[in-house]
C-alpha cells in the first residue's frame, strides 16, 4: 500500500475518532456552548496535560506545514489552518500528509 494511503486512512480515523467523543459531549451535556467545551479540557491535570500537548503540536504543524505548502504550491492550504481548530488536529496532520505525499509523487520527488 502507498505510503499517502495510509495517511489518508489515518485522517480519516482521526477524524471519525475525535469526533466520536465530541458528538457524546454534545448528546449528553446540556450546556454545549463552545465557552463550556473549553472549560471542560482544563477541568484535570490530565485533561491539562492533553490540551497543552496538543497546542504544541498543533503549534510544531503549523510552523512546518505552511512553509511546506507554499513551497510545494499545495492548493487550498490555507483551509487546513481553521480546520484543525472546527474538526481536529488528528485530521489535519494526517490530511496535510496526504496532501503532500500526493504532490511529491505528482512531482516525482521522493522525501527525505
Amino acid at each position: 500500500m502507498k505510503r499517502k494511503y495510509i495517511f489518508l486512512l489515518l485522517a480519516i480515523a482521526g477524524i471519525c475518532y475525535t469526533w466520536y467523543f465530541n458528538i457524546q459531549f454534545y448528546l449528553t451535556v446540556e450546556d454545549t456552548s463552545i465557552l463550556n467545551y473549553i472549560a471542560q479540557t482544563k477541568t484535570t491535570f490530565p485533561a491539562k496535560s492533553y490540551s497543552a500537548d496538543l497546542l504544541v503540536v498543533v503549534i510544531t504543524f503549523f510552523v512546518w506545514y505552511i512553509p511546506e505548502a507554499i513551497k510545494l504550491k499545495i492548493k487550498y492550504w490555507w483551509v487546513l489552518i481553521p480546520l484543525t481548530f472546527l474538526a481536529a488536529i488528528a485530521f489535519t496532520l494526517p490530511f496535510f500528509l496526504y496532501l503532500r505525499q500526493s504532490k511529491l509523487d505528482k512531482l516525482n520527488i521522493t522525501p527525505k
